[in-house]
């Protein structure tokens, strides 16, 4: 299926809601509104998207300062998380859902861009800095923690050094960027698929 032509076919039923504990939060970043819609920013709101439709989610529901959905990975409870706060406010929303399901800071999954990556590739990281990304910066500042897995996606450099970097990350791929990315958000899913089901040195050593 190609990925931007997927958000029409996102599952709409409960069926796969879990009456078990929720034990891994899925966070996607990116920017609500249509306007960012495949946009570079938003790239963990698109494999939020991927990762719903491969795994049957529940339809997206308003909570959290955010877009959820129910979903089973592995035999394990997720929420997949979308924040609507924009993504310098990324934390408020994490924190909410943390709170409400007492999910541990190490099992919250963060998905976002990464300038310093090319198209298709990723790299995932146990722990860290947030790298200079104002998404992941909100969310260790409100949390007080760096001790959550990410899964960092390549989504280009700037053109030239003069290109202003907002404009670069809240631009659309170019055409042939297209493939690349959806190989990327293949292999996120596929990465966070592991990392839930506590393979994540094995999803590092595949993907790094």
């Amino acid at each position: 299926m190609k990925i931007f032509e997927l958000f029409k076919s996102i599952a709409s039923t409960d069926s796969n809601e879990s009456a078990g504990p929720v034990q891994y939060l899925i966070v996607g970043l990116g920017n609500p509104g249509d306007k960012y819609v495949n946009t570079r920013h938003n790239v963990g709101f698109t494999v939020l998207d991927v990762f719903a439709n491969k795994y049957g989610a529940d339809k997206w529901k308003l909570k959290f300062k955010s877009l959820y959905a129910d979903v089973v990975v592995n035999g394990k409870r997720c929420i997949l998380l979308k924040p609507s706060t924009y993504m310098n406010k990324s934390g408020e929303a994490v924190i909410e859902a943390m709170n409400f399901y007492k999910i541990p800071i190490e099992n919250v999954i963060v998905v976002c861009d990464d300038i310093t990556l090319s198209p298709s590739r990723i790299r995932i990281r146990i722990k860290g800095s947030d790298g200079g990304h104002n998404g992941l910066k909100n969310i260790i500042y409100l949390t007080g923690e760096n001790t959550f897995p990410r899964v960092r996606i390549g989504v280009g450099a700037k053109p030239h050094p003069d290109y202003d970097l907002a404009d670069w990350v809240l631009s659309n791929y170019k055409k042939d960027e297209i493939p690349l990315m959806e190989a990327a958000f293949d292999k996120s899913v596929e990465a966070i698929s592991l990392i839930v089901d506590d393979n994540i040195n094995k999803a590092m050593n595949m993907f790094n």
